[in-house]
């Protein structure tokens, strides 16, 4: 049996459907989560105000309020992670809630080992990466402040617009960056519908970094929505 660590991570679950926040509660408990509950989104706020806790799991359809309102709430004053969880399966719910300052986003039913695996990683993308860090994903390697590409531990040399959409990438390692942020923040505002700049320049960063840029396993497409760097 598993220890539970000295001082472990607690979880804020915004749900009204009992069942759900019962599952959540014994698998987060038995991997060694403290877990507080809220039922509805004021509930939630007033929870998440007074436990400061370290992730989020918010479902968008609440009794009270919507539950994009309560994110925006919440990013208002708190930058703890917030994994979506909602039956809506739409593109547009998922990016409308990356966009609103989610971390992550999950449709009902899910795994419950893959719930803990993403808590894992927005939890790792909370230590945000410093611009003089190396971050390292497989064979892949950015100096941050040197502004160095290896793969295998070659230097890969890349153009300007190809370096900023990694950079951005890489400082969101594990995240989902939809092409609307993507866009504005490496070409620009007047950018934010041009998705054909966004494949083309990720096809060019594939074709660098990936050992098969057909079977991406680094820069990961999420249809519909964005692009995920493998954080590791």
């Amino acid at each position: 049996m598993s220890e539970t660590p000295l001082h472990p991570h607690s979880v804020l679950i915004i749900d009204d459907e009992v069942q759900i926040r019962r599952l959540l509660r014994v698998t987060l408990e038995a991997n060694g989560y403290r877990v507080h509950e809220a039922a509805q989104g004021q509930e939630g706020l007033a929870e998440a105000a007074q436990w400061n806790p370290d992730v989020i799991i918010l479902d968008l359809g609440l009794p009270d309020m919507n539950g994009l309102t309560v994110l925006s709430r919440l990013r208002e004053w708190s930058r703890a992670p917030v994994l979506v969880l909602s039956v809506q399966e739409g593109d547009v719910d998922k990016v409308t809630a990356l966009d609103n300052g989610a971390d992550d986003y999950m449709t009902k039913p899910f795994s419950t080992a893959e719930l803990l695996a993403r808590l894992r990683v927005v939890q790792r993308r909370a230590q945000p990466i410093a611009d003089n860090a190396v971050f390292r994903s497989g064979d892949l390697e950015v100096d941050l402040a040197g502004r160095v590409v290896r793969r295998k531990g070659q230097e890969i040399k890349m153009t300007p617009t190809e370096y900023s959409l990694l950079r951005l990438l890489v400082r969101n390692a594990g995240k989902v960056v939809t092409h609307r942020q993507i866009l504005k923040e490496v070409w620009g505002p007047a950018y934010g519908d041009q998705t054909h700049y966004l494949r083309v320049y990720v096809a060019h960063l594939r074709e660098k970094l990936e050992a098969d840029p057909g079977r991406p396993e680094l820069l990961i497409t999420e249809p519909g929505v964005g692009y995920r760097l493998a954080a590791g």
